[in-house]
């Protein structure tokens, strides 16, 4: 699967940029303080705020004072400082605040006001390798707006397909259109988005569980039960989202965690 690396937008709207002052200030308290430290560790938010003593202005020390915050689940601080960064780097922190509130805080209309915004602001971008409509529509998806969710991913989905080709498109795209089938109890076409899936990722356990819920719908109990097995082993053996900083902390909707015993007493 290839991962952009070019982050497109359609609006002229540069990076703030560091001044010479600020990256000797970056320099002294990131690289030569609070990096030498744990992000839990209370030196790391010290060395920080010793920096911003010198320059509040400075959006990526900002960045660093919220992430801890993040980690312990302590959003309403986080956000309190990552506001910040998106003060005074609006373009660079305010697509990255949407998936922040969309991941972390769960909060998904207050996410998909970032992720709008920054559309009109400075137009396309690119989030923990999804793109800003990906996370526009897993807002819809968790709001219950079913359609809307769908209008806004299979768009960009055949978007992808057209510009870039089949192998381009991220297997979790093809995942949560999956879910908005089945959502919509469209279970047929719901399979065939997750074949897709695994056919990328092959042990993908959160793939094999919905595909064996919607396979049980369409009274295929036998199948069903066969691939639910294969899918509790799979999630066992750790095959399961692979998102990086998100997934490590925060469980991404509709991702598996306890449910299995709840599919099996449907199968049965």
């Amino acid at each position: 699967m290839l991962v952009p690396l070019f982050i497109a937008c359609k609006k002229e709207a540069p990076i703030v940029e560091t001044t010479s002052n600020q990256k000797e200030i970056i320099s002294t308290h990131l690289n030569k303080g609070a990096y030498k430290y744990h992000y839990m560790d209370r030196e790391w938010g010290k060395h920080i705020d010793k920096g911003l003593e010198k320059d509040s202005t400075i959006a990526h020390l900002w960045q660093q004072k919220a992430l801890p915050y993040w980690k312990m689940r302590k959003y309403e601080v986080a956000l309190k400082h990552y506001n910040k960064a998106v003060k005074y780097d609006r373009q660079r922190y305010l697509g990255r605040r949407g998936f922040l509130k969309c991941i972390f805080q769960k909060n998904y209309e207050e996410a998909l006001i970032d992720f709008n915004n920054y559309k009109k602001e400075f137009g396309h971008t690119y989030e923990q390798d999804h793109s800003i409509e990906f996370w526009i529509a897993i807002c819809h998806l968790q709001l219950n707006e079913y359609r809307k969710a769908f209008n806004v991913l299979n768009n960009e989905i055949k978007k992808q397909e057209k510009e870039h080709g089949a192998n381009w498109v991220n297997y979790l795209d093809r995942f949560y259109l999956g879910i908005i089938y089945l959502e919509l109890e469209d279970y047929e076409n719901a399979i065939i988005e997750f074949d897709k899936v695994l056919n990328e990722y092959v042990f993908f356990s959160d793939a094999q569980y919905y595909k064996a819920y919607c396979l049980n719908k369409l009274g295929e109990k036998a199948k069903a039960k066969k691939l639910i097995n294969i899918g509790k082993q799979n999630y066992k053996n750790g095959f399961t989202f692979n998102e990086g900083s998100g997934a490590n902390f925060e469980p991404y909707p509709y991702q598996i965690v306890w449910e299995w015993e709840f599919v099996e007493s449907i199968i049965r």
